[in-house]
């Protein structure tokens, strides 16, 4: 499959935005705040909506590489529906278009195009403002997952404690997360990930963040969390594989990615808090010292 292909509906608009005139870029901007949902109506109900006529929702789904507004609704349902599928839909998905051949080479070809699509998707100014927001040592860095995605919230956190202070990692239950919100402060970080199906709570904790001035990092897949509406920065990551359940290698490898980035920014301080917390496990004797 293409990467073309590959792209979602607000893939799309986003990379074509430049391109589109004045009408076109208030209907990408009505699309784009109500995703997928304000492209799901008839070509009519779509244009009144925006407040533009029937012509230009036509020219502009042209401009995103769809022959006409059937397929472009088609791609919207086809997105929607993949992105609340449970784990017996998306297997089923699976197992119908697998290709043949052993499930470990059907793995490694998924997981290579998902690093693939993912990567090509990062934008580098993004990426290196999000690099910039978490260098930020004298704010507060917290870290945030849901039920599955709270072991990279664990795996962010672990990091970025030794690389930096002031990180907290906010606990899987999310009665105790008001907590949290009460102590941060404008201009704090909140690094949260979000992959479908998409949790209600960790959207009403984003908003919550933002109305104290919280700068939201969002981590998500290619459907996009709807916490993506009031995040600062949001990078996708394409998680689809032949199992049940989806994938976190390219979530992963991005976020391993920030984390190299952020130690290299803050290095040499980083540096020396290596060497500190080197000492104190010495201290404490946790682990085994090598031999020799």
């Amino acid at each position: 499959m293409t990467q073309a292909a590959k792209a979602t509906v607000r893939d799309r608009i986003r990379a074509q935005f430049a391109e589109l005139t004045q009408s076109e870029r208030k209907l990408a901007q009505a699309l784009l705040e109500d995703y997928p949902g304000a492209g799901l109506a008839s070509i009519t109900v779509v244009a009144e909506t925006a407040g533009v006529s029937t012509p230009t929702v036509a020219r502009m789904v042209q401009k995103l590489g769809f022959k006409g507004f059937p397929q472009f609704h088609k791609a919207l349902l086809t997105e929607l529906q993949a992105a609340v599928s449970g784990p017996t839909a998306r297997r089923a998905n699976w197992v119908t278009d697998a290709p043949e051949g052993h499930l470990l080479n059907r793995f490694s070809q998924a997981m290579t195009q998902n690093l693939e699509h993912t990567f090509a998707h990062i934008d580098r100014v993004g990426f290196d403002a999000a690099v910039a927001l978490l260098s930020q040592n004298d704010r507060g860095l917290y870290a945030v997952g849901g039920r599955i995605t709270r072991a990279l919230a664990d795996y962010a956190f672990t990091h970025f404690q030794a690389i930096r202070p002031r990180v907290t990692h906010l606990t899987a239950s999310s009665a105790t997360w008001p907590h949290y919100v009460l102590d941060m402060e404008a201009g704090d970080i909140l690094l949260l990930f979000d992959i479908r199906r998409y949790e209600a709570n960790l959207l009403r904790l984003a908003e919550l963040a933002v109305e104290r001035g919280v700068k939201v990092i969002l981590i998500t897949d290619q459907w996009t969390s709807p916490v993506a509406d009031v995040a600062e920065l949001v990078f996708t990551c394409w998680v689809e594989i032949p199992s049940a359940w989806d994938s976190n290698i390219a979530t992963m490898m991005l976020l391993e990615a920030l984390i190299a980035a952020t130690q290299e920014a803050l290095w040499p301080e980083t540096r020396e808090r290596y060497e500190r917390l080197d000492e104190l496990f010495s201290q404490s004797r946790l682990f085994r010292k090598p031999p020799g």
